[in-house]
């Protein structure tokens, strides 16, 4: 399973859409639901998906979806 899909289910869970697509460009203007508490979600559920810790420096440099998969596969690669 790629980060991209493991990312896509994770964001259909949080977001209860499991038509939900994922792109690298997404954004929180892509999807209604997409505020400080959502992004919250997203960062706990990736942690616990992928076993990985992230600082406030990496959670800040997040804007998209190619963000968090760039992210996610850094810290997989430096773990």
């Amino acid at each position: 399973m790629t980060t991209l899909s493991k990312l896509q289910d994770i964001f259909r869970t949080i977001f209860d859409d499991e038509n939900l697509v994922l792109t690298r460009e997404m954004s929180a203007t892509d999807i209604e639901d997409w505020d400080s508490l959502a992004q919250i979600n997203i960062i706990v559920a990736c942690e616990t998906e992928f076993n990985l810790k992230f600082d406030l420096n990496d959670i800040a440099g997040l804007n998209d979806v190619g963000d968090m998969m760039d992210l996610v596969e850094m810290k997989l690669a430096t773990t």
